[in-house]
């Protein structure tokens, strides 16, 4: 299963937080991440292996739009901070719209994260 993690500058300390939380699910259920590539690049350094994409502003929330899109990915965890302005807001709303069109889990916040990846 593939499972893309987002998360805004802001937000992407509590990403790396949920992730070690919720290492032995992640691991026992062999799950592969993927992700933009500055929270990839957070993420490897706390040691967990993720296959990091293009930033998010330079494409990297439409690089996984498009793995939704062509049924690869199975689960977006995008931590946003909706209090900041996102220059690639685009993209975002994208990427939000085709996993609704897609019928693909996505959460937002670190509560709803964490009933899905109970849920697997």
């Amino acid at each position: 299963m593939e499972i893309a993690i987002i998360a805004h500058d802001g937000k992407k300390a509590e990403m790396v937080q949920f992730l070690n939380q919720n290492r032995e699910i992640l691991e026992h259920k062999n799950i592969t991440l993927i992700s933009t590539g500055t929270t990839g690049e957070k993420v490897s350094k706390a040691g967990l292996e993720v296959n990091a994409l293009l930033s998010g502003p330079l494409g990297g929330d439409a690089q996984i739009a498009a793995r939704v899109a062509e049924g690869h990915c199975h689960m977006v965890l995008f931590f946003r901070d909706p209090l900041d302005r996102h220059p690639h807001e685009p993209d975002i709303l994208m990427l939000m719209r085709l996993c609704d069109v897609h019928n693909v889990p996505l959460a937002t916040n670190p509560a709803t994260a964490e009933l899905l990846i109970k849920g697997l």
